[in-house]
C-alpha cells in the first residue's frame, strides 16, 4: 500500500495527550479502538466510509474521519477526540453550541465540534463562508447546521473581542 510503513504488531500513539498502545490488527479502523477499547464514545459511527463526518477526530491537528483510518496510520501520531478538546473544561465551541441551543439528536455534533475547533485553531476569526465550508462534509439529520454556524461565529467574535484565539 502506498504510504504504509512497516507495522510491528503494536501501535503506539497519543490520544488526548496520553500514550496508548494497541495490539489490534493493523487494518482495524481507529474508531473501533477509540470507542470499544478506550471507551471514548463521543466519536460517533455514522456511515463507515468517511463521508458523513460523524466520526471526525483530529490527527496531528487535521480533521480526519476515524471510521476509515486504519490503526497503522496513527502510529506515532497525536489523536484528539471531542472528549480531549477542552483540556478539563468545555471547549469554547462546546459552550457556544449550548448557548445557541444547537444540539438536537447529537449524531453529527461531535464531528462538527472537532472540525470547528480545528478551523478556529487555523483561523481564529473565520467568516461565515469559511465556517460553512469547514462544516460542509458533515451530514446532519435534524438540520442544526445554521445554529452550529452561528455558534462557531460566536466563538470567533468572542476571540476577536478578547484578542485571543480559542
Amino acid at each position: 500500500m502506498l504510504g504504509r510503513k512497516a507495522f510491528t504488531g503494536t501501535a503506539s500513539f497519543r490520544v488526548n495527550g496520553e500514550l496508548v498502545e494497541s495490539d489490534a490488527q493493523p487494518a482495524t479502523p481507529l474508531i473501533y479502538i477509540l470507542r470499544n477499547d478506550l471507551r471514548l464514545t463521543g466519536t460517533r459511527f455514522g456511515c463507515g466510509m468517511g463521508t458523513c463526518g460523524a466520526c471526525v477526530v483530529l490527527i496531528d491537528g487535521q480533521p480526519t474521519p476515524s471510521c476509515d483510518t486504519p490503526l497503522w496510520a496513527v502510529e506515532n501520531r497525536d489523536v484528539v477526540t471531542v472528549e480531549g478538546l477542552g483540556e478539563g473544561a468545555p471547549h469554547p465551541v462546546q459552550e457556544s453550541l449550548l448557548a445557541e441551543q444547537a444540539g438536537q439528536c447529537g449524531y453529527c455534533l461531535s464531528g462538527m465540534i472537532v472540525s470547528a475547533a480545528a478551523l478556529l485553531e487555523r483561523d481564529p476569526q473565520p467568516d461565515e463562508q469559511a465556517v460553512r465550508e469547514s462544516l460542509d462534509r458533515h451530514l446532519c439529520r435534524c438540520g442544526v447546521h445554521n445554529r452550529v454556524v452561528r455558534a462557531v461565529l460566536r466563538v470567533a467574535a468572542a476571540a476577536g473581542e478578547s484578542g485571543r484565539g480559542c
